[in-house]
């Protein structure tokens, strides 16, 4: 009877150790926060201040391409790993230094939060670190991005405008927030419009022949035309003449990516009025759609004088990538 009474005990003491391994496994986790564009770095005073620091701030403060004024990637939180813990764990986008391990990178996501994500660099030496951030910072900028992008999108949807005549007239549905207004509806053109304390922030969608633009060394140089003329007929200055056009004084930049699983053509530059003294930032993808046999423009831009434009572009950004075309 012992015996029997000991098995009992035992089974049952194996069965609550594993409810406990289940339960801690699918702990639920505190909901991630932060400001968009914010990496908290968790790394020592002393490496922070040195060449492993150097190198970490010149992947995350990158500069971001086609702002008028330089502005850098990300706004950098430097958390010593003594003080890590509680709630300066629940930052959605974490760098983290190992020192002591062999040589790795690791993208882990929802560790202390959720959403979140986790990039640790490991190595015997700073001079592991140092690498494998220099070799490695495509891949860490692109992982926060893609999160940030993502959380972008999810603060959009918590109020979205019930606009359908986009979808009606262009074949495309596009989530963004109820903030905005329809500035123009012309055709199967649209100009969405919001209206900032210093400025507006702005989205064109229309639509394209597909022979209307080729891939070629001369592409920029078409794109600049092709928004050029858009500017004319659709964006008026508040002169009477005047348009919007795309600066002259610098060239775009260009780039091939992918958009609703479609490629993409990506510019980037900054905007002016002809005759005017207006300028901003601008992003330009043009979309392939060879179903439909046509290109889905679109466009964000910004008139905020005198301050910063980083969040508000990448706003922008995170509206147009919702986009999904039929």
């Amino acid at each position: 009877m012992r015996k029997i009474l000991l098995i009992i005990l035992s089974l049952a003491f194996v069965m609550s150790c594993n409810d406990d391994k289940k339960t801690t496994k699918n702990k639920p986790l505190f909901s991630s926060s932060g400001n968009i564009n914010s990496v908290s770095v968790i790394i020592s005073n002393e490496m922070w201040k040195g060449s492993v620091g150097e190198a970490i701030r010149g992947v995350l403060t990158t500069i971001v391409s086609g702002l008028p004024q330089d502005e850098p990637s990300h706004k950098i939180n430097q958390i010593p790993p003594n003080v890590f813990s509680g709630f300066v764990t629940k930052n959605r986008t974490i760098l983290k230094i190992e020192m002591g391990k062999a040589p790795a990178i690791i993208i882990a996501e929802d560790v202390y939060a959720r959403p979140q994500k986790v990039v640790v660099i490991q190595g015997q030496t700073k001079e592991d670190i140092i690498n494998l951030m220099n070799d490695n910072s495509e891949k860490i900028l692109n992982e926060f991005k893609k999160e940030e992008l993502k959380e972008q999108q999810r603060r959009i949807h918590k109020s979205l405008h019930k606009n359908t005549s986009i979808k009606e007239k262009l074949g495309l549905s596009i989530s963004f927030p109820s903030a905005y207004r329809i500035a123009k509806e012309e055709d199967n053109f649209f100009w969405l419009r919001k209206d900032i304390r210093t400025g507006d922030m702005n989205i064109m969608i229309y639509e394209l022949p597909f022979d209307a633009l080729k891939r070629s060394d001369s592409t920029v140089g078409s794109i600049i035309k092709l928004r050029d003329s858009i500017g004319k007929i659709h964006i008026p200055g508040a002169i009477e003449g005047s348009y919007m056009i795309t600066e002259e004084a610098y060239a775009p930049y260009l780039f091939e990516t992918i958009v609703d699983n479609r490629p993409t053509i990506e510019t980037k530059g900054t905007w002016e009025v002809k005759n005017a003294f207006m300028a901003g930032p601008f992003i330009h993808y043009a979309i392939e759609d060879k179903i439909n046999n046509r290109w889905v423009v679109l466009e964000g831009f910004t008139f905020a004088p005198s301050v910063a434009k980083r969040n508000n572009m990448f706003e922008l950004e995170a509206i147009i990538k919702s986009v999904k075309i039929d």
